[in-house]
């Protein structure tokens, strides 16, 4: 993504690169930024009991703020390359810990509306999936698969710390509770960020990982709101680009809106405490922490094609399986938690290869508009699952119809194989 005009130094790579101290500091800033995210699942509950809003309103609004989490992205991409991660990263925290510190003192679904919906969604789509993708590309030029499913895998991660203890907070002391633990947890992040946080490997007179050639950052001349919507024009004439989009739409429509969002709700319904609930997706955080950087490291080795085949077909199986085991033994959702959780978003680092492979240099923001795909899909499902609960008391025809939809995203990931992928020289 950037190439030296100025100078070039030839260096030996020092034994520890302070890419990884970057990838550490992304790490953390992704995990904060997703457990906020995945806080409304815990809230969702206590909101309707204390509030009195229905779980479709309440899921609406979730929905809105998934959607701009998503549409955020292309332009998060443009910014990030305009004035560098450090700053960008900055300010998204600043806003992010103001809407939470706030959070507390709502009374009106308007304000809700406001805070969740839109000032969370637009601050957290600043530190979504494409701030990993641009770190690796800045940073790495080899182990990029590695790095983006470490950087991914920080979404599990998040829900891993978060989950269990946000609702145990919220079952002892109350929902604003958790909420400030969560703004301290912000600011912590935050004065990180901006003592160790560094640009570009030239910041610190490093060339990138797995390479000797020190190279400047070219400036990024391009218009930040106009550069991604004709990124978006150019890869809207590949059809490899909708097929990734589509999968992704799948992807969002299964994870994080579905289960993300109403899974713990789900458990309720059949009599499962809310903490015991927010444990099985933390269990789920856990292995998918394993299952995603496995994945980076998969892409870095095999076709990526093929992976997304069998990670969108297991999943739906797993979603299948998902309403007989809410009824069962509770091993059964034990069961359902490790084998999902697995896969959880095990999809992104080989569609961020495909997406790279594709485009070139035009990756992070073609990789921004996919990723608005997954929120789409995120949001629909997040909304919808609520509607079908509230129309038919039970989740489970959500979770059917995600399960299918998984299997037509299998038959999308080989129709790419079928697609001779061009060479990123060749990219728009």
């Amino acid at each position: 993504m950037y190439r030296s005009t100025l100078t070039t130094t030839e260096q030996k790579t020092p034994h520890f690169h302070y890419g990884w101290i970057i990838v550490l500091l992304t790490f953390a800033t992704l995990l904060v930024s997703a457990g906020i995210r995945s806080l409304p699942s815990v809230l969702l509950v206590p909101f309707q009991n204390e509030f009195g809003w229905s779980r479709g309103s309440i899921s609406g609004v979730v929905s809105i703020g998934i959607l701009l989490y998503g549409l955020v992205g292309p332009f998060s991409a443009a910014l990030l390359l305009r004035y560098g991660i450090r700053k960008v990263v900055i300010l998204s925290l600043t806003v992010l810990a103001a809407s939470m510190a706030i959070t507390p003192f709502i009374t009106t679904f308007w304000q809700y509306q406001l805070l969740w919906g839109v000032v969370s969604g637009l601050a957290t789509g600043m530190m979504a999936n494409v701030l990993g993708v641009t770190v690796s590309n800045l940073w790495f030029v080899h182990r990029k698969g590695l790095v983006i499913g470490l950087l991914t895998a920080s979404a599990a991660t998040g829900q891993l710390l978060f989950l269990p203890l946000m609702a145990k907070l919220t079952t002892d002391f109350g929902w604003r509770i958790s909420v400030y633990t969560a703004v301290a947890a912000i600011i912590v992040i935050l004065a990180a960020v901006a003592i160790w946080m560094r640009n570009h490997p030239s910041d610190v007179g490093a060339a990138p990982y797995g390479s000797d050639e020190i190279v400047a950052p070219t400036v990024f001349r391009g218009n930040i709101f106009l550069a991604p919507l004709q990124s978006l024009r150019h890869a809207s004439k590949s059809m490899t680009f909708w097929l990734l989009a589509g999968t992704f739409f799948i992807c969002g429509f299964s994870t994080n809106g579905l289960i993300g969002t109403h899974l713990i709700a789900a458990c309720g319904d059949h009599g499962m405490l809310e903490v015991a609930a927010a444990g099985l997706l933390a269990m789920m955080g856990l292995f998918d922490l394993f299952g995603t950087t496995i994945s980076g490291w998969l892409s870095d080795r095999f076709d990526s094609r093929w992976l997304l085949f069998w990670y969108y077909g297991l999943r739906g199986l797993s979603l299948l399986f998902l309403p007989y085991a809410l009824g069962a033994d509770p091993i059964m959702l034990v069961v359902f938690s490790v084998f999902y959780g697995l896969d959880w978003i095990a999809t992104v680092p080989p569609t961020a290869k495909l997406s790279s492979q594709k485009f070139g240099e035009k990756s992070g923001m073609v990789f921004g508009w996919i990723l608005v795909a997954h929120q789409l899909g995120a949001s629909v499902a997040a909304y919808g699952a609520g509607l079908i609960r509230d129309l038919f008391g039970s989740y489970s025809q959500a979770f059917v119809i995600a399960g299918f939809t998984c299997f037509l995203a299998s038959l999308m990931a080989i129709r790419i194989r079928k697609m001779r992928l061009e060479k990123a020289s060749a990219a728009v």
